[in-house]
């Protein structure tokens, strides 16, 4: 489906030597969820920093 996407979470070999596979499906962030994101990653980078420059 369009907007979808399938996420494999596990691999594993049957008795036969065959691959297996755990697959989910997934839809992507919307807007507000991808910039709230990008704060926290944002800040992850700053506090960083900050600790960096006095430790």
């Amino acid at each position: 489906r369009e907007g979808m996407t399938l996420v494999p979470l596990k691999i594993y070999f049957n008795d036969q030597g065959r691959a297996k596979l755990l697959l989910a499906v997934g839809r992507g962030k919307k807007l507000h969820d991808k910039r709230e994101t990008e704060k926290q990653r944002d800040w992850s980078r700053e506090k960083g920093r900050l600790l960096k420059e006095r430790g």
